[in-house]
């Protein structure tokens, strides 16, 4: 019982926000997550993310961010790190535009045992955004969003150790802007991103999964649902 409870929980969490969406919209996103652990105590991590426009049109942002990690009482990690994303977009009359923006970001991260396989992660984010000027355009601003995640990976095997299969990944992702939010969209609530796949672990170290994630974001007047295929590869060594 206590087991079903927790994976209603978790089921929960990736309920996407029902208020009508004004536009509906399909991209595909392609990953890489690594971790790398130098010593009990210190490591670093690096994602690189590459996000189509709609309807695969074209690539809108690359997204480079790496860490540095420590890791402390056996389940948690606090990490400082920077990022780097370009924004492509595209005119009405189909001129090409850009925008850069850099992050500084730190984090919590506290891992929760449900059983012998499956942990829950909770991941606490601030982000200090430097967005620079569009094309043509003199918008430069700073802003600070907190992000709270929770991912779990959940696999078919019920063995002791978890080390190779098929698995369910879940996740959810909260975004909200604490500081300059009339810049962004005029509100606390920025967006949900709700996020379920199939996985396989190919070893202990590398899993490799496909899923589908629901965007919800909250623009000034409006809200756009994005509809999401994504790809990812994870690697811990």
């Amino acid at each position: 019982m206590k087991k079903s409870v927790q994976l209603i929980l978790l089921i929960a969490l990736l309920t996407p926000f029902k208020l009508l969406a004004q536009e509906n919209r399909i991209s595909g996103w392609a990953a890489l997550f690594h971790t790398q652990r130098f010593s009990p105590k210190w490591g670093m991590s690096f994602d690189a993310q590459f996000r189509s426009a709609d309807q695969l049109d074209y690539l809108q942002n690359i997204l480079l961010r790496p860490s540095v990690n420590y890791y402390f009482d056996g389940n948690k990690m606090a990490a400082l790190g920077y990022a780097y994303i370009t924004a492509n977009g595209r005119t009405a009359t189909g001129e090409k535009t850009f925008r850069p923006e850099s992050r500084i970001w730190e984090q919590l991260i506290i891992n929760q045992k449900l059983s012998k396989t499956t942990t829950l992660q909770h991941r606490f984010r601030l982000e200090q955004r430097f967005l620079g000027n569009t094309t043509n355009k003199n918008d430069h601003y700073f802003a600070q969003r907190f992000r709270y995640f929770a991912r779990a990976v959940v696999p078919f095997k019920k063995d002791s150790v978890f080390n190779k299969g098929a698995y369910i990944g879940l996740q959810n992702e909260v975004f909200l802007n604490v500081h300059n939010k009339k810049k962004v969209n005029t509100h606390f609530f920025d967006q949900n991103r709700a996020y379920v796949a199939l996985g396989y672990r190919l070893h202990k170290k590398a899993d490799i999964e496909f899923g589908y994630l629901n965007q919800y974001i909250k623009q000034a007047e409006a809200y756009v649902l994005n509809h999401v295929v994504q790809a990812a590869i994870y690697t811990r060594f």
